[in-house]
């Protein structure tokens, strides 16, 4: 084998055993996204059913849609890094530690220098503890697991340090919180489709009205870093399934010693993946202090960097579907915090859900599924009849058991990269 994994030549040897690029050929892209799509509407047709057997009007309001995305996003940029850290071979558990790096060093910069800052000091913070996990994993060969689970409790205990010695009493900040940052980050309205929107979602037309408050969460008092966020996602796709650069990643992932074969320094390419993932972790981070609270408070991440690493499974390693898990958890999260009959709802939305994915298992011919998914559903729909609100603990809880569920529901066809977490010796033969 004599070729060279480059910008001139990125032909892979017939003897690697690749997997397919399915999302280079344009149809396959076209049908994929039409099927999302069509999930989606389906997903929104049976909100809109829920809402006007129940009597809620907080399942597709603009408000809560609004709320989903602002409390996607974090889940979705750490998923997102794990993504770019996953993809290179290295299994990153550490992404919440990288988060609480980034809601530290962004609520200081914010507080020092202004938003933007803290935005760029939120990434640099992640991408730290990002190279510290690249360094033990990568270079001396330590566990994944172990590393992840050492940079979360590195993170933990250095944030806390760095308050103490940073923030002074005078300073308004302390051991677990900082002083506000100077200014949040601004918003804006898409002209005309906001205003056009939000008359629409008030006319209270089924199903139609519904689909204006979820484009009206899209269009109104939208900060420029949740647009930023935003377009990372196709960015994402972008780089790694259209780029040599990210064909070169990705093949570190699959088959390190093929791609070492051609030339590619894997190395180096495994630290950019988990340099970039904490990178993007930090930028979660950031965004729950100079967006969401303006402020950083010790134990705000409240476990969504594990979330992340779960919208990634659920996504099955790509960057649109990372984005669709997070905003599954975001949505669950943004009902934990509007009235309780909306997570009411929320149980027959789940009934019915089960009901539809018995009745897909029974005619796919998978009794077991089919009597775990039917069991699942009487259950949902006997608490749902039985009760008319739902106890305060659950609703707290609600994001975390949508996690469960979901997890529990989307894995029959994942497909992790192949070498993800092996370990690589450079020349070594497999």
């Amino acid at each position: 084998m004599t070729g060279r994994l480059d910008d001139s030549n990125t032909r892979m040897p017939d003897s690697a055993e690749y997997e397919p690029d399915v999302d280079a050929k344009p149809s396959l892209l076209k049908s994929r996204a039409l099927r999302y799509t069509a999930l989606a509407l389906a997903g929104l047709l049976l909100l809109s059913v829920v809402q006007a057997i129940s009597g809620t009007t907080e399942l597709t309001s603009s408000g809560t849609w609004a709320a989903a995305i602002r409390l996607a996003i974090p889940i979705m940029l750490a998923g997102l890094g794990g993504l770019f850290s996953e993809r290179s071979g290295v299994v990153n558990i550490g992404l919440e530690g990288m988060m609480i790096a980034g809601t530290w060093f962004g609520a200081w910069a914010g507080w020092s220098f202004g938003p933007w800052y803290g935005v760029l000091f939120g990434v640099l913070g992640g991408a730290i503890f990002g190279l510290i996990h690249a360094i033990a994993t990568v270079t001396f060969a330590v566990d994944h697991i172990v590393s992840g689970v050492a940079i979360n409790i590195l993170a933990a205990g250095s944030m806390r340090y760095l308050s103490v010695v940073t923030y002074s009493p005078e300073s308004g900040g302390g051991a677990t919180q900082s002083p506000r940052i100077q200014s949040p980050i601004g918003t804006f309205d898409v002209p005309l489709l906001s205003d056009a929107f939000n008359w629409i979602e008030d006319q209270a037309i089924f199903f139609i009205s519904d689909v204006a408050g979820l484009l009206a969460g899209f269009t109104t008092r939208m900060s420029w870093l949740t647009l930023l966020a935003l377009l990372i996602v196709p960015l994402t796709w972008w780089v790694l399934w259209r780029t040599a650069w990210g064909l070169r990643l990705r093949s570190c992932g699959e088959n390190p010693y093929a791609a070492e074969s051609l030339g590619v320094s894997v190395l180096k390419m495994k630290y950019y993946g988990v340099v970039i993932s904490g990178g993007l972790a930090g930028l979660g981070g950031a965004y729950l202090v100079v967006v969401q609270a303006g402020i950083y408070r010790e134990g705000m991440t409240a476990g969504r960097g594990y979330i992340g690493l779960a919208s990634l499974i659920f996504g099955n390693w790509y960057p649109f579907g990372v984005a669709a898990g997070a905003s599954v958890f975001g949505y669950a999260d943004a009902l934990s915090l509007r009235q309780g009959t909306a997570v009411h709802a929320l149980l027959l939305v789940a009934a019915i859900a089960l009901a539809l994915l018995t009745a897909w298992s029974i005619y796919k011919k998978k009794t077991t599924g089919a009597i775990v998914q039917g069991v699942a559903a009487a259950f949902f729909l006997a608490w749902y009849m039985a009760t008319d609100t739902v106890a305060t603990q659950v609703i707290a809880a609600l994001p975390y058991i949508v996690t469960l569920l979901v997890l529990s529901l989307a894995t029959q066809r994942l497909r992790m990269p192949a070498a993800d977490g092996l370990r690589y010796r450079k020349g070594e033969a497999v």
